[in-house]
């Protein structure tokens, strides 16, 4: 399909081919018809990625606070990987279109294949052939609205959410300031409502278009008579202004202060400046409101991801209600969008559309091909690949990967990234330019695809366990970020299938990103301790941090399942012997902290101890892991993978270095097993040993009691060989 994508590091536009998106339950798939370029906003985004990596530093502090952190956590180097691969890669654009639906997931069945719909959402509703869009984003168009006038419908819920906020009522005067696309359509609604227009804005041609889209009054922002003027008219002064227009100065909210009467009230639409005088505010008792986009339920992972509505009882307007209205608006004749609608342009010529914004114009309607559904593609013949080279289908494509992942892949020897997939297909096209894999395809094409001998599994940690089944049942050798899953059921048939097909021949390939455990710290330690005689005791603090409560994670198994698992591991691969016991307790806050304050004790075989407090409630500024290992009158403190300290017989070794958390390790034992047809760097059976034992760790934080490990063995010696296994 076709996809217009932005690059993040210089704003250029560029027309993509790119796989499908992915359908999930709680939406829809939907064939583009025409998507609206909102002149205003996307002009602004586009300015920005042009600009300097030091302007977009001074437009964006928020997320240089949020590197500066990232390096002090992860060194200065791993922070300069991780803003330069972002930079790289390309982003989708839009967030209104409207055309039709081609599939429709299981919770979504109010929707028919065939119907027309508006769409809305940053992400969903993109300049996109085909998109994916959650059920609470789109709504059916009126059989006597047409489809290209449909393609304003989130621009118009965002003027409408803007006017409720101002609770305008029917013979009020409102002040419309900025006359551009959002203005134009508030223009219109608020007279629908009844009330006295005065529109405002710098550009004389829209002053003068304003009146032709029923403002009664129109006037230049710079009209030296501009407050006498208004006071003419509305007798009072101005009862609401609509903030509408773009300006990084407070000036639009300074004038529209002047034009208020007493305890009027102003909303602010576009993005302006909030340096307003106190005296002006004060002075008026006035009112200032900022519109949240749509409506109700933007930014709510639930509404707009899970599909869960609010009780119309108790918010009669949500985004979905909003962009609902404007299309009665529309069906009922009390809308003039046809000016709005002049400019159109090809999907093929999406840059022009773009170049041309800078020249006034409102909107521009990009226009896609109305093609049938594709067929999916054959696979092509596996191609005969050189000795020793592994062919590389990844699917997922987030920051993980592409921060930390994709760049040791693309620099390990004997790898060709064949083939990449994403949920979206658009992430995919980035990684595919920035990281030179072969060509871009759906998870299911990967996934079948002869010419791909290995797949690396990086989405999200609820997907893990399908696409590792699926992978294993394509005969493919799997590399699986933790968590391998996140049911104890999916580990179960995981396990069984693994067993099954080493039953019947050769055992499968099965890797799982448990990367700490190859930290050159890590093989520091186990030598330190290799020649032990006594059980250890371990104790771990991560300060892992607050992650909101909807956050994705918190959804996909919880923190305990896709974390934690990781120190588990690290316990496990330290101590080198069976777990046998799992007890956990979690803080009494889980209303705020979901279960992200916990303290977990693992017991082992040989009589070792380790204990993990995974922690939420702290402070960022302290680094994020500490490790203690006491043993034979010896200690080992790592601290964040940055210092080692190997006490013994009262002399101190220490050892210190950049972050290094055995990514680079972990890949190349990982590649060279696939290559030489050896077993997986960490035996399967440990692998679900761990993560079995985090599992238990949710359950016993969840009763508060211990919970022995099926099939434990007996209490062995505290030394054996076993002690020195990786």
């Amino acid at each position: 399909m076709y996809a217009i994508l932005a690059s993040r590091r210089t704003g250029e536009i560029e027309l993509f081919d790119v796989p499908e998106p992915q359908l999930n339950p709680q939406g829809i798939l939907v064939r583009t018809h025409f998507s609206a370029i909102s002149a205003g906003t996307e002009r602004a985004s586009m300015e920005l990625s042009s600009k300097s990596l030091l302007s977009k530093a001074m437009a964006r502090p928020d997320l240089v606070r949020q590197v500066v952190e990232y390096a002090r956590q992860n060194g200065v180097r791993a922070a300069y990987q991780k803003v330069t691969s972002k930079l790289d890669t390309l982003t989708t654009i839009g967030y209104s279109c409207a055309g039709e639906v081609i599939a429709v997931g299981a919770e979504a069945g109010e929707f028919r294949v065939g119907e027309r719909v508006a769409c809305g959402g940053v992400g969903y509703a993109n300049h996109c052939e085909v998109n994916y869009v959650p059920r609470n984003l789109a709504v059916r168009i009126p059989d006597n609205v047409e489809t290209d006038a449909a393609a304003l419908t989130t621009i118009g819920a965002i003027a409408i959410q803007g006017l409720r906020q101002a609770s305008i009522a029917f013979g009020e005067t409102v002040a419309i300031v900025g006359a551009g696309l959002l203005g134009a359509l508030a223009i219109q609604i608020a007279r629908g409502a009844g009330c006295r227009i005065i529109a405002i804005d710098l550009s004389p041609e829209r002053v003068k278009q304003a009146e032709r889209f029923g403002a009664h009054l129109s006037l230049l922002a710079n009209d030296p008579e501009i407050e006498a003027k208004v006071r003419a008219f509305s007798r009072y002064g101005v009862d609401a202004a609509i903030l509408t227009a773009s300006s990084s100065s407070a000036e639009p909210v300074e004038m529209a202060a002047k034009l208020m009467r007493d305890r009027g009230r102003i909303v602010m639409v576009g993005a302006i400046g909030l340096g307003v005088s106190r005296e002006k505010m004060y002075g008026k008792e006035l009112s200032l409101a900022l519109s949240r986009s749509y409506g109700p339920g933007r930014y709510d992972p639930a509404y707009e991801e899970m599909g869960r509505d609010y009780p119309v009882g108790y918010v009669r307007w949500t985004e979905r209600r909003n962009m609902e209205a404007f299309l009665d608006l529309a069906s009922g004749g009390q809308l003039d969008l046809a000016p709005l609608l002049s400019q159109r342009y090809s999907v093929h010529d999406a840059a022009k559309a773009y170049a041309n914004l800078s020249s006034g114009i409102y909107t521009a309607l990009i226009e896609y091909p109305r093609s049938e559904k594709k067929a999916a593609k054959d696979p092509e013949k596996a191609t005969g690949k050189p000795r020793g080279e592994v062919r590389i289908g990844c699917i997922g494509a987030g920051s993980f990967a592409t921060g930390v992942m994709f760049p040791a892949l693309k620099a390990a020897k004997g790898v060709r990234l064949e083939a990449v997939a994403t949920a979206s297909g658009v992430a995919a096209a980035s990684a595919q330019k920035t990281f030179q894999f072969q060509r871009t395809e759906t998870p299911a094409e990967l996934l079948s695809d002869p010419n791909v001998d290995a797949a690396f599994i990086f989405s999200r940690h609820d997907s893990h366990a399908a696409f590792v089944m699926q992978a294993l049942q394509a005969g493919k050798s799997v590399f699986v970020e933790k968590p391998l899953a996140t049911k104890v059921e999916d580990l179960s048939e995981i396990e069984a299938t693994v067993a099954a097909q080493q039953a019947a021949g050769p055992a499968p390939f099965v890797m799982v990103g448990f990367n700490r455990r190859f930290a050159p710290f890590t093989e520091k330690i186990r030598e330190f301790f290799s020649a032990r005689s006594e059980a250890m005791m371990i104790n771990i603090r991560i300060n892992a941090g607050y992650l909101s409560l909807d956050h994705w994670t918190h959804r996909d198994g919880g923190r305990i399942v896709g974390e934690l698992c990781h120190f588990v591991d690290w316990a496990r691969a330290a101590v080198g012997h069976p777990i046998t016991e799992v007890g956990a307790h979690l803080l009494p806050n889980g209303s705020r902290y979901c279960d992200d304050n916990v303290s977990a004790m693992l017991t082992f075989a040989d009589g070792s101890i380790a204990t993990v407090q995974y922690l939420a409630n702290g402070d960022k500024t302290v680094a994020k892991e500490w490790y203690e290992v006491f043993c034979g009158g010896s200690i080992a403190r790592l601290d964040n993978f940055t210092k080692l300290e190997l006490i013994r017989k009262g002399k101190t070794e220490v050892h210190k270095g950049a972050s290094d958390k055995g990514h680079s390790r972990e890949i190349e034992l990982t590649l060279n097993a696939m290559r030489e047809g050896t077993a997986a760097p960490i035996p399967f059976s440990e692998l679900v040993e761990v993560s079995r034992a985090t599992f238990l760790v949710q359950e016993a934080a969840r009763t508060g009691r211990p919970i022995t490990m099926p099939g434990a063995p007996q209490t062995e010696p505290a030394a054996s060989e076993s002690a020195n296994a990786p």
